[in-house]
């Protein structure tokens, strides 16, 4: 992690942390950085989810690359997928999302996109980081008709909503959804992009004020949702989070369709079509260990990378597999996209469990879920976390409790990129297993 840019971009408390001041600095780097004199007026495109900071930070950020001589297009309130896709769409140099997915209203953020519609690669998020925090160079400011302009693309929604349709070749006609929108950046694009598909759409949590961003809504909580599919006998539940990159599923019984089992039904409709590249699936360290015996039942192979939806594309690109994700709802399809997209994740989904007649429960149910419990311990300091997971003490302990489960469960135990802590996972097929051994790891971190 560095230190302006994190695990997804930069991100903090807006107008004390993220300041106008930050952003418009950011946007300056960014434009230095991404065009690299690509072209004498740079485009680079600007989104933004519905938080009441959005706004600001986004003519801050326009402010500051106009300054630097580029042109801005602003796209308006998008999911951050779509700034991934219209990049190429508009032949931009770069795009930005403003967002701070799903945390509170009062947090936001700036995601860069490159050209080819990527997230930055640690190198050149680090020299925006030395231009804006050390001020390693001067800014060109042009004058007169050197300076930027900004203009505004009204056709981003359905330039977006365009594109997810053609991922498939068939309509959702009788399917009963209900849509949680988290009051961001879906509420835009949700309910009009699944009804022109067929499906009959009962919309939550879609009416976006500034603040009632993710407040008890979206994949972070789902109840409301659960208990909505529940009550009017839908087919299935969706729920994103903040700006849409990513989505959680509910079934026809109210049961939570997580990552892994979305990557264990979409993969498995695609390995039967024979499109299931590499007959691979990548995934993180912390996907359940259900997945793992799912894919080694099926004869595939599942690839696990660290933590964070920039690790399972790097794979993916490595690889050249076409299907990855995170269990927490981040899922890349690699033929329609450069980046995590709940959209287009839920659209897959809802395709398979319409095209199969299969209810969404039955298919979920191919793929179990092990009792998984996280405790996170925390630690004064980056080196007291290192001589932890160095300790021979707590490797032991690991080995023991691995010993103990068997081949019927599953130990990762890993410092937190972002926060002062150490995370003890534990999977066991009963939850009481997996809650004891855990604390007893975490116990043992604590006096270490």
């Amino acid at each position: 992690m560095g230190r302006l840019f994190g695990t997804d971009g930069a991100r903090g408390v807006a107008n004390t942390e993220l300041t106008c001041e930050m952003a418009m600095n950011i946007g300056r780097a960014a434009a230095m950085v991404l065009t690299n004199d690509s072209r004498m007026r740079p485009k680079i495109l600007i989104g933004k989810d519905t938080r009441i900071s959005s706004d600001m930070l986004e003519n801050a950020l326009a402010a500051g690359l106009c300054s630097v001589g580029a042109d801005v297009v602003t796209l308006g309130v998008v999911p951050t997928p779509a700034v991934a896709f219209l990049i190429g769409k508009l032949k931009a140099d770069a795009g930005i999302m403003i967002s701070a997915s799903h945390n509170p209203c009062e947090f936001n953020g700036i995601k860069i996109f490159s050209g080819d519609g990527f997230k930055l690669p640690d190198a050149l998020e680090e020299q925006i980081e030395a231009i804006v925090l050390d001020h390693i160079d001067t800014y060109d400011c042009p004058t007169g008709g050197g300076v930027g302009s900004i203009t505004r693309e009204e056709d981003a929604v359905d330039l977006y909503i365009q594109h997810i349709k053609s991922t498939v070749p068939y309509a959702l006609d009788g399917m009963k959804i209900a849509l949680d929108c988290a009051n961001g950046s879906a509420s835009r694009t949700a309910e009009r992009l699944y009804t022109e598909l067929g499906a009959e759409c009962y919309m939550l949590h879609d009416k976006p004020n500034g603040t009632n961003i993710n407040d008890k809504c979206g994949s972070t909580h789902m109840e409301s949702l659960k208990q909505f599919v529940l009550d009017n006998g839908l087919d299935a539940g969706i729920a994103f989070d903040g700006d849409a990159d990513r989505c959680l599923a509910v079934d026809d019984l109210g049961s939570e369709i997580d990552g892994d089992q979305v990557l264990a039904i979409c993969g498995t409709d695609l390995h039967d079509r024979g499109l299931l590249d590499g007959n691979t699936l990548v995934a993180t360290v912390m996907s359940n260990l259900g997945l793992h015996l799912f894919v080694k039942e099926k004869g595939l192979t599942l690839l696990c990378t660290d933590v964070g939806d920039r690790n399972v594309l790097e794979q993916m690109e490595a690889g050249n597999f076409v299907l990855g994700g995170e269990q927490s709802g981040h899922t890349i399809f690699r033929r329609y996209a450069t980046t995590g997209d709940g959209e287009l994740t839920a659209l897959q989904l809802l395709a398979v469990v319409h095209k199969s007649g299969q209810k969404a429960s039955q298919l979920a149910s191919m793929c179990s879920r092990y009792p998984q419990v996280l405790v996170n311990v925390p630690i004064a300091s980056k080196e007291k976390k290192e001589a932890i997971m160095a300790s021979q003490q707590l490797l032991d302990a690991v080995a023991q409790v691995e010993g103990e489960l068997g081949g019927n469960g599953r130990v990762l135990v890993r410092p937190s990129g972002t926060e002062p802590l150490i995370r003890v996972m534990v999977e066991a097929k009963e939850e009481g297993d997996a809650l004891s051994f855990a604390e007893k790891l975490a116990n043992i971190i604590k006096i270490l």
